[in-house]
């Protein structure tokens, strides 16, 4: 929707990634350590924890307030309906609004003049940045400009990856023999097939995991397959996993799928005006009841 927003008003597209992001962040609460033997002179001491380490389980929290803090600070407001994108009105031009979409620590970007927007960061919030510029990559997606300058997202890069684990697991790529994510009329949750043991439901586990990401990067197609199988991953049989193997042959099958950012109205001149006799209805003659009192 960012990006659908930002060629409708003719915005420049940038992506970034702030780099050790927790560590911008403080913990709030009262972390320590016992030094071991890599502090040296400090072994045995007890060391507070000042910044917001990887590894803790409040870290994340503590970056993400602090990068809401920040954007705060810049005028944008987390969007009600996806808090993760912050908007702001263009204070210069006014008629419409930049936005920042935040998945952790990176950043798609959508303004008039997105590098006094990377300069802020980087001068007054000493954010250290990489990988900024137009948005070619991000978040495991392609992006790029077809032949008539239309904003183009192709997930190709990361099927591929999915594909070489898929590889890895089975010994060979996905069977793109299939045209659709499932059977027509499949019904999962009757399958009586054995259950599958320890090592299997970890390899389903990640299949359906990679699969739920591909719908995040606009595979739309396969999005109800793979939450009907998503909801098998703590007892799936083998059934399941076959059908889980299918969906990533369908996906490797339509690698070269791609979504295009059209904003044009399209044109219907060519579609014939077909008239219809609104007197028949397909529920048969239906006359109207007027009320008694009218």
């Amino acid at each position: 929707m960012v990006l659908f927003l930002a060629e409708l008003n003719g915005l420049e597209t940038w992506a970034t990634d702030i780099g050790n992001a927790y560590l911008e962040a403080k913990t709030s609460e009262k972390v320590y350590i016992i030094a071991g033997d890599e502090f040296g002179d400090l072994v045995g001491h007890t060391l507070l924890i000042y910044k917001a380490l990887y590894g803790l389980r409040s870290s994340g929290l503590r970056w993400h307030e602090r990068f809401s803090d920040v954007l705060r600070d810049l005028g944008f407001e987390p969007c009600v309906a996806e808090p993760n994108i912050c908007l702001r009105r263009n204070e210069e031009y006014g008629d419409h609004y930049e936005y920042v979409a935040v998945y952790v620590d990176d950043l798609a970007i959508a303004m008039r003049d997105p590098q006094s927007f990377v300069e802020t960061l980087i001068g007054t919030y000493k954010f250290k940045l990489k990988g900024t510029g137009n948005i070619a990559f991000h978040l495991g997606c392609d992006f790029f400009r077809d032949p008539d300058g239309t904003l183009c997202m192709a997930p190709k890069k990361y099927i591929e990856r999915m594909a070489a684990n898929y590889e890895k697991f089975f010994g060979s790529k996905p069977k793109t023999i299939y045209s659709a994510p499932l059977d027509k009329d499949d019904h999962p949750e009757l399958d009586t097939s054995p259950l599958l043991d320890e090592k299997d439901v970890s390899m389903y586990q990640s299949l359906i995991g990679s699969l739920q990401w591909t719908i995040s990067l606009g595979q739309f197609d396969v999005a109800t397959a793979v939450m009907t199988m998503s909801s098998f991953r703590s007892a799936p049989r083998e059934g399941h996993l076959h059908r889980a193997k299918r969906i990533c042959g369908y996906l490797w099958k339509m690698k070269h799928g791609i979504i295009r950012f059209r904003t044009d109205e399209p044109d219907y001149s060519d579609i014939p005006i077909v008239e219809y006799d609104w007197a028949r209805s397909v529920y048969g003659t239906v006359r109207e009841e007027l009320p008694t009192d009218a």
